[in-house]
């Protein structure tokens, strides 16, 4: 089954005051290309995130990008800096012990003291965190892929359609073969016997030389490789996982034998035949750029 390597998947998780956003984007590409933005305070997760996606596709760029956002009143408290007001209260009693100053310390002395209050960010539970961004991701990815099959479905309804086409025409081709010989024969037998006016014609040399041309432009050989590649072509089609490589090696040697075809046939209506077989061939090869 072909599966495309174009698609897109977002995907929202919530809990906790947390929320984590993640969209992927999916695009052609030779090989599995990577490429994740995330926040710095979830840069741990990268390499699960990696894992995960190759666990599920194959090929193609994938473009992952990963928004976090909380709650303020959950992000953020407040610390008392211990160590600053022990070490203010042991001043003040020293004072009071050593100079006769009255103690008359009170919470809005000690407020007044600068930094004696750190606002500070919670840290975040890495494995609920975790959770949640591997949830969200998961979630995108099976859109992207419920995408990818529905193009992938398309296309390869596109390539079958376009190889009937092409057998069809192989077949024309086949047909037309046998004739291009016998008008050969007919045209030559004319031109020598213009040329010789009255003479008797050779006809062992004759046909030597109508075998001979039969053997430079039999096409048999090419028509039997041709008609193969497209049976692999829907056998390939029907195949689970990647397919894309496959299928692009595959239409080059279609590619190669509609050539030689049109090399040896010696024919107009063959020539002609086989540019419209290349044309098709073209435009599955194109098909196939797209396929995983």
């Amino acid at each position: 089954m072909a599966r495309s390597m174009t698609g897109f998947g977002r995907a929202k998780v919530e809990n906790q005051g947390l929320g984590f956003t993640v969209e992927i984007k999916t695009l052609n590409h030779r090989y599995l290309d990577i490429n994740i933005r995330l926040p710095k305070v979830i840069s741990f997760l990268e390499e699960d995130l990696r894992k995960r996606i190759q666990d599920r596709l194959e090929r193609g760029r994938v473009e992952v990008y990963i928004q976090g956002s909380s709650q303020a009143n959950d992000k953020i408290e407040v610390q008392l800096n211990k160590p600053l007001v022990e070490s203010y209260i042991d001043c003040f009693e020293y004072l009071t012990e050593n100079y006769n100053i009255k103690s008359d310390i009170s919470l809005s002395t000690l407020t007044g003291i600068q930094d004696l209050f750190q606002v500070v960010e919670k840290e975040q539970d890495e494995d609920v965190v975790k959770e949640m961004v591997l949830m969200a991701l998961d979630e995108a990815l099976g859109k992207v892929l419920e995408m990818r099959d529905i193009e992938g479905c398309r296309l390869e309804k596109d390539i079958i359609m376009r190889g009937h086409l092409i057998k069809d025409m192989v077949g024309a081709i086949e047909d037309r073969a046998p004739a291009v010989i016998e008008e050969y024969r007919i045209k030559l037998k004319n031109r020598i016997t213009e040329l010789i006016q009255g003479t008797d014609l050779d006809e062992n040399r004759f046909n030597m030389e109508v075998a001979l041309f039969a053997d430079r432009s039999n096409i048999t050989e090419e028509i039997i490789r041709l008609r193969s590649h497209l049976d692999q072509l829907d056998e390939i089609l029907k195949q689970k996982g990647s397919i894309g490589r496959k299928l692009d090696f595959l239409v080059q040697e279609m590619n190669r034998e509609a050539n030689t075809i049109g090399s040896k046939a010696n024919d107009l209506n063959i020539i002609n035949l086989v540019v419209d077989i290349k044309s098709e061939i073209e435009k599955i090869r194109e098909q196939v750029q797209n396929i995983e």
